[in-house]
């Protein structure tokens, strides 16, 4: 895939780039080597003024960004510009809590006198650089969400991003450097996917961190064990949404649309399986079907437009396949099913699409739907709607609506996910850990557990 800025709303090629060579990446490697062995050494005062800058500068640069975004991925201009002003938050929420996050700790004192020590702490110590392999669906989201918590930590990073989102790459070294960080601390690597293995390979890379296929994560994982490095990984997830008979059915749907299309529906954690319980099916189904079609396809720079185009044509082919694939075996169609073919939208576009009817058989129902496709089942009590839930090899986040404390304690308790939203939908947040079970990965990423993943707990034991 070449490393080029390719317009999704009308297939135009923008901006093209050549990868970089050995030489370079020798270069950049030796920097952030050298680099993190006094950047190690920093305050968190230091650290946090840096990266307090960082988010400064970005919350400057909200429309620009915003419009960098959509150019490349094709998200809607007003969700783009979120993204940017959510990557701020998070760099200043890291600013002000990774201190404390960090602090050592004590062990109980019966502990440290058993063990014949006069004191004991646990100290959390920076590994080093550490790799991001990152995707094009939230092209700053996913590297903040790294990098802050990386950089806070004492970390330096090296981003190898999606080659579809150059530009974001470039800018995302651009704006630490402009913020006032050491030169090395934050390197984009402009690579292909097949450069990857070499630097991970590299020991002045001390772990690595990816999200996007579960292909990508495999070959990640099976590099790093092969070399004993710390992986974080997030690989994608088909999250149910189960709606109950006490649920709120007119907010349960209202949300669910948004939970399906956020981002064109190319989301990791957008709400895919809609699974609703036979006394509300028809209810709900009435309710997320119209509001699925009354949602605004169009160009995704026009501030009315809620779903844009898919960011790559292979992406919308696939998701077609998929789609297909479903109706041939016996799914039904309730709105949308195939691509638009519309003169004044060129581009890589599918349209808002609820698919009933759905089997085991079907590929749709094992494989992750990435784009604005939602899929509807019906279950015919609690026991079903869990099973249906948790019958997918992916485990990453979940949504329930129900206002029932005992089917809520019993969703909890059983759904395979790493994550559990009651009466609403999921998000991430910088305080909250982010991450998945089964085959959408493992480690977390945000709060103190994320800041924790790449960093070196050390025990200090102190004689009598």
């Amino acid at each position: 895939m070449p490393i080029a800025t390719v317009n999704p709303a009308n297939g135009e090629t923008l901006k093209t780039y050549e990868a970089m060579g050995e030489e370079e990446v020798e270069r950049r490697l030796q920097l952030a080597e050298a680099t993190f062995r006094t950047y190690r050494t920093t305050g968190f005062a230091e650290r946090a003024r840096l990266l307090n800058r960082a988010a400064d500068l970005l919350e400057e640069d909200e429309r620009d960004a915003g419009r960098m975004l959509t150019t490349e991925m094709g998200k809607p201009v007003k969700q783009a510009r979120a993204e940017v002003l959510k990557c701020a938050k998070a760099m200043r929420w890291y600013a002000a809590n990774a201190e404390a996050l960090l602090a050592d700790e004590e062990p109980a004192e019966t502990d440290v006198k058993d063990s014949g020590a006069s004191r004991v702490r646990v100290r959390y110590r920076p590994l080093g650089p550490v790799l991001a392999v990152m995707p094009w669906n939230f092209p700053l989201w996913q590297v903040i969400r790294f990098a802050a918590p990386a950089l806070m930590a004492g970390n330096v990073g090296l981003l190898k991003h999606a080659s579809n989102v150059p530009q974001t790459a470039l800018y995302l070294e651009d704006l630490f450097h402009r913020a006032g960080y050491p030169e090395g601390c934050f390197q984009t690597l402009l690579i292909g996917s097949a450069q990857v293995d070499d630097v991970l390979r590299d020991e002045r890379v001390k772990a690595a961190t990816l999200t996007g296929s579960e292909p990508a994560g495999r070959a990640v994982a099976s590099t790093a064990g092969e070399m004993i490095k710390k992986t974080v990984l997030e690989l994608g997830g088909s999250d149910p949404y189960v709606v109950m008979p006490s649920a709120d059915l007119d907010r349960a749907a209202e949300v669910a649309v948004t939970a399906r299309v956020q981002n064109n529906g190319q989301s990791c954690i957008a709400a895919k399986r809609f699974i609703v319980h036979t006394d509300v099916y028809d209810a709900f189904a009435e309710k997320f079907v119209a509001g699925m079609k009354a949602l605004k396809v169009g160009d995704p720079m026009d501030e009315e437009t809620d779903v844009g185009p898919l960011a790559s044509e292979r992406g919308r082919d696939d998701l077609e396949e998929l789609v297909d694939d479903a109706v041939r075996s016996g799914a039904t169609a309730l709105c949308g099913g195939h691509r638009l073919r519309r003169p004044e939208l060129p581009g890589w576009y599918f349209p808002p699409t609820v698919l009933s009817g759905i089997t085991r058989e079907m590929r749709i129902h094992r494989e992750e739907a990435f784009g604005p496709v939602a899929t509807l089942y019906r279950a015919g009590d609690l026991d079903e709607a869990v099973l249906i839930a948790n019958d997918s090899p992916f485990g990453l986040s979940s949504n329930v609506w129900t206002r029932d404390e005992s089917e809520i304690d019993r969703f909890v308790r059983d759904l395979e996910a790493g994550s559990v939203y009651v009466n609403g939908m999921t998000a991430s947040h910088p305080a909250f850990p982010f991450g998945g079970v089964k085959r959408s990965g493992y480690g977390r990423e945000l709060s103190g557990h994320g800041i924790r993943e790449f960093c070196n707990i050390t025990t200090v034991w102190h004689g009598a």
